[in-house]
């Protein structure tokens, strides 16, 4: 199988793929705008593999590294991308898919060329937020866009609807043995900083909201730190899924 490599991937590098197909003990890869690759099952997932449609099935969208580079093949891994990585990864997906989804309807056909100039000056994913946050909306705006569109476009990128409070999610598993059990882990648990629920099965749900990503991001690390360091004095045992 060739594989090309447009935009100079790196190893580990971290990249959004589609899986296009598993056949024998090889998923073969669509990387995101960087052509193609594939995966032995032993990188899908750290020991035995009982159905791999658990992981990878056709046209699923996965976070991936780059292990090595060779003349047309590109090897990758799913399971040594950490979850902060593949946080980042789908959420710049996300911000892409939302900035793409925001132009398509006023510029239409255009839209693929305009965001091919965007992002030869700009992160794609953040862009919107560099167009609210500048005294010079519509000096930047002007660059990329036709000037009978302006005006449509600055309404759209300031549009309330697209800018809700930023979310970030974490699963965390908490089992102990001891009779303080229940005790200690409403101690580790205890903080004004997130929303935590209960989920079932020893498991816990962590919600941090902030007005954008990074920000969420830092609270939830922090977060995350003071319940492991909680955890491990009381001795209790801490998963993060």
């Amino acid at each position: 199988m060739e594989s090309e490599n447009p935009l100079n991937l790196k190893e580990d590098d971290v990249v959004l793929c589609t899986v296009k197909r598993v056949e024998g003990t090889t998923v073969f890869l669509e990387i995101e705008e960087n052509g193609q690759g594939n995966m032995i099952f032993s990188e899908v997932s750290p020991g035995r593999i009982r159905n791999i449609r658990d992981f990878v099935v056709p046209n699923k969208k996965i976070v991936c590294k780059v292990l090595r580079i060779k003349p047309g093949n590109i090897e990758l891994s799913l399971r040594r991308v950490t979850a902060k990585e593949r946080k980042e990864v789908l959420e710049r997906y996300k911000k892409e898919k939302i900035l793409t989804n925001m132009i398509k309807p006023i510029l239409k056909e255009k839209t693929p060329d305009i965001l091919e100039k965007i992002k030869e000056k700009y992160e794609l994913a953040d862009f919107v937020e560099e167009v609210r946050e500048s005294p010079k909306t519509i000096e930047i705006i002007k660059k990329f866009v036709p000037k009978s569109k302006l005006e449509e476009l600055k309404k759209i990128f300031f549009s309330v609807k697209h800018y809700k409070e930023k979310e970030v999610k974490e699963i965390i598993k908490l089992k102990t043995n001891s009779e303080s059990g229940l005790d200690d882990i409403k101690k580790i648990l205890k903080t004004d900083k997130a929303e935590i629920r209960y989920l079932g099965s020893s498991k816990f749900s962590i919600l941090v909201k902030a007005k954008d990503y990074k920000i969420a991001n830092s609270i939830m690390e922090k977060v995350l730190e003071e319940i492991k360091e909680k955890a491990k004095k009381l001795k209790v045992q801490l998963e993060v899924k």
